[in-house]
């Protein structure tokens, strides 16, 4: 993703690993020098190259707390 500045400022876990060593992780990001949000998205071993991913808001994961607590899971 050239030309996008990011830095990992916590990793909060692991939610899988691939049989090639990409792992899907939730973080506290701060993308192009912003405020950081949770980011949720698949990261190779020494985290250069990413897959596509979900950002979200304080207000947004609290929601999806919600939701997921309310599933019969």
């Amino acid at each position: 993703m050239a030309g996008i500045k990011f830095e990992i400022k916590e990793t909060l876990g692991t939610l899988s690993e691939s049989s090639k060593g990409w792992k899907k992780e939730l973080n506290i990001i701060s993308w192009n020098d912003r405020a950081p949000k949770f980011d949720i998205r698949e990261w190779d071993p020494e985290h250069q190259k990413m897959g596509k991913g979900v950002t979200l808001s304080n207000d947004e994961l609290r929601e999806l707390k919600r939701i997921l607590d309310n599933m019969d899971i």
